[in-house]
């Protein structure tokens, strides 16, 4: 995959193999997890000051695992309340991928179907996200490019639509991969970038996505 897959102002950030959970070099010291992805979107980190290593456990990664035989193939399905997001593949299997989804009350819930689809989108925040917290979003109310280490939208866009309404719900990479497992984002379902170019390529428009 692309180096630039993960941005950070230069900040070398790799994924990594482990058995335990998420975690961060302690030199220099973190920022409280519950305010990390705040802090990026406010202002620009410095590179001494972005986490190194973001280290994944081994049942993180993408992966094909057993699912129930009579799912439907091709269809998404996330479960937010583990933070999974499956694609049925045929003969009983799906391939899984770790997600982070969005704070309570923020999440879609309901049947949609890929609508469009995006690579290194822009990304604009709506009336309502800065409504709701004008002091993050107000700051990019112009909208900001595709590519740029700000952009929470990350490598790839999936955007999904309820008939030819656009639900302004996307599953999307991340530029800040520290929030994967978490419920942390506005409503949207995040993965690491690499891993939304790898479902990126599986998805054709029209594939139907199912959110519970």
């Amino acid at each position: 995959m692309a180096e630039s897959a993960l941005t950070g102002r230069r900040a070398a950030i790799a994924l990594r193999h482990q058995t335990g959970g998420p975690s961060h070099d302690p030199d220099p010291p973190p920022i409280p997890a519950d305010r990390r992805c705040r802090a990026l979107l406010a202002s620009p980190l410095p590179a001494q000051q972005a986490p190194a290593v973001i280290r994944f456990p081994r049942e993180w990664l993408p992966t094909d695992v057993a699912i129930n035989p009579g799912l439907t193939p091709g269809v998404i399905h996330v479960d937010t309340a583990n933070t999974w997001l499956y694609l049925t593949l045929a003969d009983g299997l799906a391939r899984r991928y770790k997600i982070a989804v969005g704070a309570a009350g923020r999440n879609f819930r309901g049947q949609a179907h890929v609508g469009r689809k995006a690579e290194w989108p822009p990304w604009r925040p709506t009336a309502n996200m800065i409504r709701l917290e004008p002091e993050v979003y107000g700051p990019f109310a112009a909208g900001l490019p595709g590519g740029h280490p700000l952009n929470p939208l990350g490598a790839r866009a999936l955007y999904l639509h309820q008939g030819r309404r656009d639900t302004m719900y996307r599953i999307h990479g991340t530029p800040q991969p520290w929030t994967i497992g978490q419920s942390f984002s506005s409503g949207c379902i995040r993965l690491v970038n690499e891993h939304a170019i790898d479902l990126y390529d599986r998805v054709p428009l029209g594939t139907a996505v199912h959110v519970r």
